[in-house]
């Protein structure tokens, strides 16, 4: 069975305009472009492959500001705006990704979420340590998130389901430091800071699998020590406040 990815990043209530939603995605969209060149154009959704494809995603701030304006929430304001694109290619090899910004609810969770290619020369050069380290920082970067992950579905299974907003231990984990400091971790973890933002934390320089039963054991090491130190599960008061 083909063992996914996904990759996310979160971050509690943030009221912010078109125009800084804009900025953060100007900001998020150029960086993503160095990663990998399949990451250097993106479509909106269509109806079909064909559709889509007729409908670039410019990436200058003007384009965007006026994509995040057509998102805004038509039910409560509160709720900010929502926007995403898509890499082209077929399904199991195509990248696509959704923003939902400028929310200002306690209820819902502003976040930056990928789908990534499963198979072919796109997930052999994207489903890397490299690449999927550059990815999570780059979000980090961008859009300045409570916490971010990458894990694998299998791995996403495993976990107990959630019923609050909590920092869940992948392959890549972020922790922006709103929600404390990261503990000393030996390795192979590799612990890396994301300017003055946060810190990254990479499980392993391999790709991370539940078929090995050591990576599964280093997660749960780390999600340990990681909940000790009292930053898995983020407060209100933790994490991002209103403007």
């Amino acid at each position: 069975m083909i063992e996914t990815y996904h990759v996310g990043a979160y971050w509690g209530a943030r009221r912010e305009s078109p125009e800084e939603c804009a900025c953060r995605a100007k900001d998020f969209l150029t960086a993503l472009a160095s990663l990998d060149p399949s990451f250097r154009r993106w479509f909106k959704a269509g109806r079909s492959r064909k559709e889509a494809l007729k409908h670039r995603l410019e990436t200058d701030q003007a384009s965007l500001e006026k994509v995040i304006r057509r998102g805004k929430d038509r039910v409560l304001e509160q709720l900010g705006f929502s926007f995403g694109g898509w890499t082209g290619e077929d399904d199991y090899e195509a990248t696509a990704f959704t923003v939902f910004c400028g929310g200002c609810s306690d209820r819902v969770l502003n976040t930056c979420t990928f789908t990534l290619p499963s198979r072919g020369f796109n997930a052999e050069r994207i489903l890397t340590a490299p690449v999927l380290t550059g990815l999570v920082r780059t979000m980090a970067t961008a859009w300045d998130p409570d916490w971010g992950e990458c894990l694998s579905s299998p791995h996403m299974d495993l976990m107990p389901e959630l019923t609050r907003p909590t920092v869940r231990v992948g392959w890549i984990t972020y922790v922006s430091r709103r929600l404390g400091t990261v503990p000393p971790l030996h390795a192979p973890v590799r612990i890396e800071r994301v300017e003055d933002k946060g810190t990254l934390i990479l499980l392993t320089p391999d790709r991370f699998t539940v078929h090995n039963p050591e990576h599964v054991a280093l997660a749960e090491r780390v999600r340990e020590l990681l909940d000790r130190a009292g930053l898995l599960h983020p407060s209100p008061a933790q994490g991002s406040s209103q403007n």
